[in-house]
């Protein structure tokens, strides 16, 4: 039976399921109408005949169509529940309000809770008035209706809540990580671009007077390019399914002594500290947090400062610990990358849980980033 409903196509399923509920609900009513309320109204309600089978009928049918007039069906559902308790039909557990109601409160262009709450109440009630006056006081049977169509609604609604829920976390998460990647590739052109064109004055300048130190430019051009096409590869690819397991891994702190010496061959005096062995790996976002808040603060200095840096990378006491200061001087600019920069380091540590500051501190610009990893031995 799974089988046979997996072959089918969505619309044949969706028909195939209306008519199986439409069955259920004729079935259930047709076994009330017949047994007199399974006997309990034997003395009082009415027996079987054509009218009680057309209103099992009409409560019934009406929901093949169900998805598309969700409105109507529960009028009809509901007026027949009433028109037949009033023609002494002993049917007092109704079931098509019950598939009426749960359709509509999963359906998209449902009415407001209060449209569907008057008239169905209305109904209820006088569903209950004539059942009182033709079958006496019965009220466990009422309140088993009352269970059952406002179990119809509010279990279906709170599934629609929970898928809801559900796609707003998956489309947050979709944005978070479009959010994460742009900035991947902020950083990563950002840092690029910058180094190509210190490179190419550089070139421009000496082309006529050093023509080597002008073709080692040219070559240092080169292969920043390369090296950045690997690395937007790299981050681009995380957007495609195919082909995931080939990517170039994203740089951490293992690729900043490169970093450093491609900073240092653009003629940026770098001096380089780094104490980050421990027994457990950095976690895979603290690492590529630490290289990108170093690129974009070496970008920083090379673009702002005044031809030298210091970079501290130090893990201790469970934390990741990065310093880059630079010398500035009068009052140059400590933007980088349009002025994204430090917003963008900022908010790569914050999301980390980390800490973050930047700013002048005497004659020099310092950039400092605290991002938590794991205890070594913990």
């Amino acid at each position: 039976m799974a089988r046979l409903a997996n072959s089918l196509s969505p619309t044949a399923r969706r028909r195939t399921i209306d008519a199986a509920l439409a069955l259920v609900v004729l079935a259930i009513t047709l076994v009330q109408l017949g047994s007199q309320s399974f006997g309990e109204k034997a003395d009082v309600a009415r027996g079987v005949d054509a009218l009680g089978v057309a209103l099992c009928l009409l409560m019934a049918l009406p929901l093949l169509w169900r998805r598309r007039a969700p409105v109507a069906v529960l009028g009809i559902a509901l007026a027949t529940s009433v028109a037949t308790v009033g023609l002494d039909y002993s049917v007092l557990e109704p079931v098509g309000p019950v598939i009426a109601l749960a359709t509509l409160a999963d359906h998209p262009r449902r009415p407001d809770l209060v449209r569907v709450a008057i008239p169905t109440l209305a109904a209820f009630a006088a569903f209950v008035a004539l059942a009182w006056v033709r079958f006496g006081p019965e009220p466990g049977d009422y309140l088993l209706t009352a269970l059952l169509w406002s179990g119809g609604w509010l279990v279906i609604d709170r599934r629609r809540l929970t898928r809801q829920r559900g796609e707003r976390e998956q489309r947050l998460a979709v944005a978070e990580e479009r959010s994460r990647i742009a900035r991947e590739l902020h950083d990563s052109a950002g840092h690029a671009i910058n180094s190509i064109l210190i490179q190419a004055g550089a070139a421009r300048t000496v082309l006529a007077t050093q023509p080597q130190r002008a073709l080692e430019a040219i070559a240092s051009i080169e292969t920043i390019a390369r090296t950045t096409i690997d690395d937007l590869d790299g981050i681009l690819g995380r957007l495609r399914r195919e082909g995931a397991a080939a990517l170039t891994p994203q740089p951490g702190v293992d690729r900043i002594p490169e970093l450093v010496d491609r900073h240092r061959a653009d003629g940026l005096d770098l001096r380089l500290v780094a104490r980050v062995a421990g027994e457990r790996p950095l976690p895979s976002a603290v690492d590529r947090a630490a290289y990108r808040i170093v690129q974009e603060a070496l970008t920083n200095a090379a673009r702002h400062g005044s031809g030298s840096a210091d970079v501290t990378i130090e893990r201790r006491d469970g934390e990741l610990r990065l310093t880059v200061a630079n010398p500035v001087l009068g009052r140059a600019a400590t933007r980088a990358g349009g002025g994204h920069g430090i917003p963008g380091m900022r908010e790569r540590a914050e999301l980390l849980g980390g800490r973050f500051d930047a700013g002048r501190d005497g004659g020099r610009f310092r950039v400092r980033a605290a991002l938590p990893c794991a205890e070594d031995g913990a």
